[in-house]
């Protein structure tokens, strides 16, 4: 599968290596090409991994991924051309995080009531899927800890979307994935980002991670 990956920072490069490493072929769209990381990263993707812009990174992927900063996202999907992620599954990895006056991330201000939901406006005719935004990109492939894998929370109004999105998270080393139901619960998603963020501070440990426990 070709998959376009919108954003070149840690999250991005993250994601399009362990989307080569699956097997697919990935094209990473950037503003900065020239970049010593992301040059770093072609030398390194091999024959099926390959730099470009957003427009170019869009066009190219079956799946797209929106894996730049979160207040971004709607300047990176302009810039893209909206048009291009037509029937598409998009899956957005994004959260809109903000700054409060004691430096403690926050959710941002949005138009919506919450990035995934903004991101669906902007694309209404994408498939588009939250995914990815409650861990650190460290633990996104194959994430391992003494407890077990931890779980995945995912949203979409598309099942078949969502479908598509659980069978790339199995292959990423996610056996556990537990859709919450529409865009809209994005809402919950988003907030439990900040929840991760607050948790780190507090403990000083950034590898962590959430699992529902069943009885």
């Amino acid at each position: 599968m070709k998959v376009g990956v919108l954003g070149s920072g840690d999250v991005g490069r993250v994601l399009a290596t362990a989307f080569l490493a699956s097997g697919h072929e990935v094209k990473l769209g950037t503003r900065h090409p020239d970049q010593s990381k992301v040059a770093e990263w072609k030398s390194k993707a091999g024959p099926k991994g390959s730099v470009g812009s957003f427009p170019q990174a869009a066009e190219f992927g079956e799946i797209a991924v929106l894996a730049c900063l979160g207040v971004a996202a709607p300047e990176v999907i302009q810039a893209a051309g909206p048009l291009v992620f037509d029937g598409k599954v998009v899956i957005d990895v994004t959260n809109p995080l903000g700054f409060g006056p004691n430096g403690v991330p926050q959710l941002a201000d949005l138009p919506a009531r919450s990035n995934g939901e903004l991101i669906q406006h902007l694309l209404p005719k994408a498939r588009v899927v939250k995914a990815l935004n409650i861990i650190g990109n460290a633990h996104m492939f194959h994430p391992t800890f003494p407890g077990g894998p931890p779980d995945m929370f995912i949203c979409g109004n598309d099942a078949a979307a969502k479908r598509t999105v659980e069978k790339i998270l199995l292959e990423f080393g996610w056996p556990s994935v537990i859709d919450l139901g529409g865009i809209e619960c994005s809402r919950e998603l988003e907030s439990l980002c900040i929840l991760w963020v607050k948790s780190a501070l507090r403990l000083g440990n950034w590898d962590i991670a959430f699992r529902l426990l069943r009885k």
